[in-house]
C-alpha cells in the first residue's frame, strides 16, 4: 500500500473520529464551550455548513453529520479504501 492510500486512509479514519466527536460532544454541550468543543467546531463546521445549507430544514435534528458520514464512506469505497 502506498502512502498516498495510507495519507488518505488516515485522513478518513481522523474526519470520522472527528465528526463522531461533535455528534457526541453537542448531546453534552450544544454550545460547543472550551477548548475542545472549540475544536470539534472549527474542524468540522467547514464540512457541516455546506451539507446543512442544502438540506430542507429539519426542525430540531440536525442531519448534517448523517450525510457527511454517507459521503466520506462512499469517497472510501470509489478510492478503494473500504
Amino acid at each position: 500500500m502506498g502512502f498516498v492510500a495510507v495519507f488518505l486512509r488516515f485522513l478518513l479514519l481522523a474526519l470520522y473520529v472527528v465528526l463522531l466527536g461533535r455528534v457526541l460532544y453537542s448531546w453534552i454541550n450544544p454550545r460547543f464551550e472550551g477548548p475542545l468543543g472549540r475544536f470539534l467546531f472549527d474542524v468540522t463546521e467547514p464540512i457541516l455548513r455546506p451539507i446543512r445549507r442544502a438540506l430542507p430544514h429539519g426542525g430540531a435534528i440536525d442531519w448534517s453529520p448523517l450525510i457527511a458520514f454517507l459521503v466520506l464512506s462512499v469517497v472510501a469505497g470509489l478510492v478503494g479504501l473500504r
